[in-house]
């Protein structure tokens, strides 16, 4: 299974707005730190604000920040919420495509059983639980070892 970069920046976001919690960030400090493209990464943070899992504020001091702890975001929530998750095109809705196999492909059931395995395994971690693996990415994206932890290989 392969995530879309929609799906692997919505949750570089949420992973680095859960090492800052507490604090307002910017689009262009995430996009930074990533080294991902403002645009592509406004569009993410409208979507994860539009499904409620960051706040934003605008003005002097607003930002961006997490609705939620860190430890109630579930990755596979993630993942169904910000684009729709499908293995391979006849599992889109209204599936309208002309693969010959299609309705009676023998594939659909094991390819469908796959992607459920792969969504329940990431729905046993929240973004609490993978933000301390990776090293902490500081305002102008420099790596450092954050809460006093040494960055996991």
């Amino acid at each position: 299974m392969q995530l879309t970069r929609f799906a692997d920046y919505s949750l570089r976001a949420l992973i680095y707005l859960a090492q800052r919690e507490g604090l307002n960030t910017t689009i262009s400090e995430i996009a930074s730190a990533h080294r991902i493209s403002k645009s592509h990464l406004m569009k993410v943070i409208h979507n994860l604000a539009k499904q409620g899992y960051v706040k934003t504020t605008r003005g002097k001091g607003g930002g961006i920040s997490l609705a939620y702890a860190a430890e109630e975001i579930l990755i596979g929530k993630v993942i169904r919420d910000v684009e729709p998750f499908a293995p391979v095109e006849c599992f889109v809705p209204n599936y309208p495509g002309d693969c010959r196999l299609y309705p009676s492909c023998g594939l659909r059931g094991p390819l469908r059983s796959a992607q459920l395995r792969f969504l329940e395994t990431l729905d046993g971690y929240s973004i609490g639980d993978v933000m301390g693996r990776t090293p902490h990415l500081g305002k102008r994206g420099q790596l450092s070892t954050g809460r006093g932890k040494p960055p996991r290989s």
